[in-house]
């Protein structure tokens, strides 16, 4: 959540979001029109994009060298593409393509997945666990859950009764979100078990169209924006993965009180929380576009920020002890002429991050890459799954350096 990418009918933009105040714009391409997909590897110089002129074709670029890395066909629209460290994954209507991203080598295809017309997938930004969860049934709530590491099935989680609208996976990989098309109820699921660990009502008068659902970076908060003006922020209460060796703090103590509740209650309840009401909302002053919203600590506080269809950013304080109505502090325009940044180091390298509700940091759960699931290099071309008109990278993908990429701990 440092980075914005926007598509438009003239080419793409990427801009850095480390001030509130000013937004950098870090660069511009005009090489290719209508773009409707652009995807940046955390703050590196990699970039995936996917134009309406060409929707069959994936290309690579490095945009700081002005180089395309690769480029590759495949047998029908691109609808979504998803990245991190050690995958790269393409969502076709009723296929899905799993790359080996240091040389975008296909490793994988999954064949006759169940018609996914709007590219529903998401993949776990923490490489060393890259699990994918996409659609497991066009007319029922399934979620398939899959290993990309091992590149093998993990398991299916019966998550609703209606077909998914939205899914999103926590910094470590191990939460997963789901709403339905209704969009009244919003759950969380532990990974790679798939148990239910909560519950949210986000209203229960009208359906609506969860258009994005994201966790912040510590995992306490959940946001769902939809085609209402109504953005909705759900806070983790209890603490499943707290340590004992942690100071107290006023939402641990209230994690471990329930804890202890939990024996008094019937074991269908026991192992999930309920919670009816949003512990923060945002009033829109649109209704009806399409919007993406993220939750991220922006000169040291914590930021609700939301970017329209129409071309705008709004960046909103949030209370992380009261919550209640979050106050819009800034309006941005993506569409005007922007300044160009400078190859500034932290372009390179993110800064390291903070807890988003200024909280008692944990140790870190992420194995180290020693310890990283094996996978097969051609697990995909075992089976003789081949793309058709595609153009190999000459070697491994190579950015300035190995700074370009994330830290390996989150």
């Amino acid at each position: 959540c440092s980075s914005l990418a926007i598509g438009t009918t003239t080419g793409y933009r990427l801009f850095s979001l480390s001030s509130v105040e000013q937004l950098d714009q870090v660069h511009e391409s005009n090489e290719i029109p209508d773009v409707y997909i652009v995807e940046r590897l955390f703050s590196s110089s990699l970039v995936v994009v996917v134009s309406h002129a060409k929707p069959q074709q994936m290309n690579v670029y490095h945009f700081k060298k002005g180089t395309e890395i690769c480029n590759y066909s495949y047998s029908s629209n691109i609808l979504s593409i998803r990245l991190n460290r050690q995958r790269l994954v393409v969502c076709l209507e009723e296929s899905i393509y799993i790359h080996n991203i240091k040389d975008m080598k296909l490793l994988k295809t999954i064949v006759d997945t169940p018609p996914n017309t709007t590219g529903l997938c998401a993949l776990s930004i923490n490489h060393a666990n890259s699990f994918l969860a996409y659609p497991g049934s066009a007319t029922s709530g399934e979620i398939a859950l899959y290993d990309g590491n091992t590149l093998k099935t993990a398991c299916t989680i019966p998550a609703h009764d209606g077909p998914l609208a939205a899914l999103t996976f926590n910094s470590t990989g191990s939460k997963l979100a789901s709403a339905s098309e209704k969009g009244t109820v919003i759950r969380v699921f532990s990974i790679p078990g798939g148990q239910k660990l909560y519950e949210f009502r986000r209203g229960m008068k009208r359906y609506v169209n969860i258009g994005s659902l994201v966790f912040s970076m510590d995992s306490q908060f959940l946001c769902a924006s939809s085609n209402t003006e109504t953005v909705h922020i759900f806070k983790l209460e209890h603490l499943t993965d707290s340590r004992p060796e942690e100071p107290p703090t006023w939402s641990g103590y209230m994690g471990k009180m329930f804890q202890a509740a939990t024996n008094y209650l019937p074991a269908q309840v026991s192992g999930m929380m309920n919670q009816d009401r949003a512990f923060a909302t945002v009033r829109l002053n649109i209704s009806g576009q399409r919007n993406i919203c993220a939750l991220s600590t922006i000169q040291k506080l914590p930021r609700l920020l939301v970017t329209t269809s129409d071309g705008h950013l709004y960046i909103y304080n949030l209370d992380p002890q009261d919550g209640g109505e979050c106050v819009l502090i800034k309006k941005h325009s993506l569409l005007g002429s922007g300044k160009i940044e400078e190859n500034k180091e932290n372009d390179l390298q993110p800064p390291l991050p903070q807890s988003y509700a200024a909280t008692v940091a944990r140790q870190s759960t992420v194995p180290s890459t020693s310890t990283m699931p094996g996978y097969s290099e051609d697990g995909g071309a075992l089976r003789g799954e081949v793309i058709p008109e595609h153009e190999f990278a000459t070697g491994p993908v190579c950015l300035e350096d190995e700074n370009e990429f994330p830290p390996v701990s989150i």
